[in-house]
């Protein structure tokens, strides 16, 4: 990210389901496991400013505070609640005022969503966390089943891709009963 897309970002300063802000803060304080988990499981992914207030005031995070977003301890903490692995950046960016961000850029789920492998201060072993499109953009589980069939739908797609990239693509003729076919499964 380079500092004018940070500037870009910053100057519309709103959360969406793909972008979350943090004020200033160091990576042992708070996890921020639930967030990296739910932004995997949404459709391109998303990304975790920190160093921007509630009311998306920039402020810009110390030298400390950065130096405790250590790549490596991340990935190692977040691998113990995540299930499958979740595929995750950092970037230190700078804004045109001279202070700097980490920004965390989470890729989305190959191709079955990430659910959380163990219990954790703010997470639920065996939970499914999400960030919705249909209210307030928070990272939570998923608690209804519209937020469920997207997350399915969104799987489905990735496999088929996947399937086709490999050379798997299943083609069904017109007028194919796939229910006959299983047995009503």
């Amino acid at each position: 990210m380079t500092t004018e897309e940070l500037e870009e970002i910053l100057e519309g300063a709103e959360e969406i389901d793909s972008l979350e802000f943090k004020q200033a803060m160091t990576w042992s304080k708070n996890s921020l496991v639930k967030d990296i988990l739910a932004m995997a499981n949404i459709e391109n992914g998303g990304r975790i400013i920190f160093g921007v207030t509630d009311d998306f005031q920039r402020q810009g995070l110390t030298e400390e505070q950065i130096a405790s977003f250590d790549l490596d301890t991340m990935r190692d903490h977040v691998g113990e609640f995540a299930d499958p692995y979740v595929r995750f950046s950092k970037a230190i960016v700078e804004d045109v005022g001279g202070r700097k961000y980490v920004v965390v850029d989470v890729a989305p789920f190959d191709d079955v969503p990430v659910i959380c492998r163990r219990d954790g201060a703010e997470v639920v072993k065996g939970a499914i966390y999400y960030r919705s499109r249909t209210r307030r953009p928070q990272s939570a589980m998923i608690s209804n089943s519209g937020e469920m069939r997207d997350l399915i739908d969104i799987a489905v797609v990735r496999r088929a891709r996947r399937n086709q990239r490999i050379g798997l693509a299943v083609r069904l003729e017109p007028g194919y009963n796939f229910d006959a076919e299983l047995g009503g499964l």
